[in-house]
């Protein structure tokens, strides 16, 4: 699927769609009052900023040829005053919008994990780890800046453009006009620079995506990549996608510095046309404080205008971000629990699949009209071909996907119509990959059953036969462990994984080849603690090595999309089938 692919760019030329603003308000009216406090302080800071041009201009054209020192002196106060509060209420809006940048950041990324929580497993089959880190990192960061600071800036920014056109036709109205009359100039530069300013920042936003996303796969499988001398392939294919950011970003620049170097270029004209005008056109009636104070007003009228030009690429972006973020916070939690859901009581373990039909495309069946029932405490098996559907029986009952047609009862309870909660609350499920989290062992045994006692991990660890690897360890039971085990053998990974989902005391047991990568010796101790813990519990487990089956009340050779199969080992072996010749290949080898 070609969303699924690294160097697949993520369409985000999308229109200028308010919606997504507006649906972002929720977001900003979590924290209205601090962004309003945040607005007035800004305000506040701005005028006063602005008071200066026009104590210079009394100073000047009033003050100095009158010799009023006396007034000089407090227009000096009332200056150092003004600057004064000028950056004390900067200081006071820039703590507030921090906060509430940092507090818009929180709670997107509390909504998004969360949700990311219930989403189901195909949809991680389908993208990149790398790309759904971007929009929960890179993403998020943008937004919350657009939506906190953003925002304020936008409206600050035309306050102070307002402000500033004022209080410069306060000191003259025709020099006013002059510094003015680039806008129009202005407006037509930005309307041909614009769109491909904004091609050039989502360009940049799609080849870090793919970065990300790449270096996220390539740390996953550094050890195949190592075993198979792929480090030049995988040095050349980063490098090249190195290369695609560092490219767009440097003609994004390219692009952005155009707008400020337009605005540098139209300043500099009108206010070298305003000093012209006013000193060789309007003559001796031209006062020198006024020029200045026009002058230094002249210099700050533009900085809004490029302020506000540079804050619409940003929420365009933004609106584009949004989108995404939504688009995942929208993704349907396809399982879930249904309207009305009851809690599933407690259980005593029997199982019935009732004409079950499943497809994970919607187009292939890999099971039609199943049907299975399984009596509490029952140990059953699951063999047959690659692809066949043994994992599938095992998630369909652990209701990882719904099904299509039909229904999973247990004990006679539709498992559809009980919540995920208290189904998946009974049951211990052991998958293929032997996931192991960056903590102490102690601290993954425990993850099967958080309020577990040290030595009910303990035990659980030495009924699996855990525990006399675990105290060889520097710290035991207490020794870190790196994300995904890096420390730890296969085998010594799928032995704390059986400690954990053991530690669950679950009615129902699934093991998925939970065996597969321990060694002879360690499996016949395992499989005799196993004995007594499948003892009274209903397991389903699946094997590839035949020999780890033989004592399953019941073997199931899955094939053709359903049972073909069904008995005991030494059923299935005297009836010379399927299961006879799978077993007698494996003995052979």
């Amino acid at each position: 699927m070609a969303r699924n692919k690294f160097d697949v760019d993520e369409t985000l030329e999308t229109p200028f769609n308010i919606k997504h603003l507006l649906r972002a308000g929720v977001y900003i009216g979590r924290h209205k009052k601090k962004m309003l406090l945040s607005l007035l302080y800004s305000a506040i800071s701005a005028a006063c900023s602005l008071v200066g041009p026009l104590l210079i201009q009394r100073a000047v054209d009033v003050s100095v040829p009158n010799k009023n020192y006396g007034e000089l002196v407090l227009l000096a106060v009332i200056m150092a005053a003004s600057i004064a509060a000028s950056v004390l209420f900067a200081r006071a809006r820039s703590k507030y919008m921090i906060v509430v940048g940092q507090e818009i950041i929180y709670d997107i990324r509390k909504d998004l994990f969360e949700h990311l929580q219930k989403l189901p497993f195909q949809f991680y089959d389908d993208r990149p780890h790398g790309k759904i880190l971007t929009r929960v990192i890179n993403y998020v960061n943008s937004v919350s800046d657009a939506l906190s600071n953003g925002i304020i800036n936008f409206v600050l920014e035309i306050f102070n453009l307002l402000l500033i056109a004022l209080f410069m036709l306060l000191c003259d109205v025709r020099l006013s006009l002059i510094v003015m009359a680039g806008i129009p100039l202005f407006l037509v530069i930005v309307l041909l620079i614009k769109p491909a300013q904004r091609r050039a920042w989502q360009d940049v936003s799609n080849k870090s995506s793919n970065l990300n996303a790449y270096l996220h796969e390539s740390l996953d499988g550094m050890k195949i990549t190592q075993a198979f001398t792929r480090e030049e392939e995988n040095r050349e294919i980063y490098d090249s996608l190195n290369q695609k950011c560092y490219k767009t970003w440097m003609k994004a620049q390219y692009t952005s510095n155009l707008v400020w170097y337009s605005v540098d270029n139209i300043s500099t004209w009108v206010v070298g046309a305003m000093y012209l005008i006013g000193l060789w056109m309007l003559g001796p009636a031209m006062q020198i404080g006024t020029l200045i104070a026009i002058s230094s007003y002249a210099w700050r009228f533009w900085q809004p205008i490029l302020n506000l030009s540079n804050l619409y690429n940003t929420f365009i972006n933004a609106v584009a971000y949004l989108e995404r973020i939504f688009e995942m916070i929208d993704e349907p939690v396809t399982v879930d629990d249904a309207p009305g859901a009851t809690e599933l009581p407690p259980i005593t373990g029997r199982v019935t699949f009732d004409d079950v039909t499943f497809s994970y495309d919607g187009k292939v069946n890999i099971l039609e009209h199943f049907n299975l029932d399984v009596r509490p405490g029952e140990s059953i098996a699951l063999v047959g071909p690659t692809g066949a559907g043994k994992t599938t029986v095992v998630n369909l009952l652990s209701r990882f996907y719904n099904i299509d047609r039909g229904r999973l009862l247990l004990d006679g309870h539709d498992i559809a119509e009980v919540t995920l909660h208290s189904l998946r609350s009974q049951m211990g499920i052991m998958l293929q990959d032997s996931f192991i989290f960056s903590g102490t062992i102690m601290d993954n045994i425990r993850y099967g059953r958080l309020d577990a006692t040290d030595e009910e991990v303990i035990a659980a660890a030495k009924t699996v036969r855990a525990d006399e690897f675990i105290r060889e360890m520097e710290d035991g039971y207490y020794t870190a462990v790196n994300e995904r085990g890096s420390r730890l053998s296969q085998g010594q990974k799928q032995l704390v994984a059986f400690a954990r989902t053991l530690l669950s005391d679950p009615k129902i047991l699934v093991l998925d080849e939970a065996t597969s990568s321990i060694d002879a010796k360690t499996e016949r101790l395992l499989q005799e603690g196993l004995q007594a813990l499948l003892r009274g519990r209903t397991s389903f487990i699946i094997a590839h090595r035949l020999s780890t089956i033989k004592n399953c009340d019941r073997i199931l050779y899955i094939s053709n999309k359903g049972i073909a199969e069904m008995g005991t080992h030494q059923q299935l072996l005297d009836r010379q089938g399927l299961y006879y010749h799978l077993y007698t290949a494996q003995v052979e080898n």
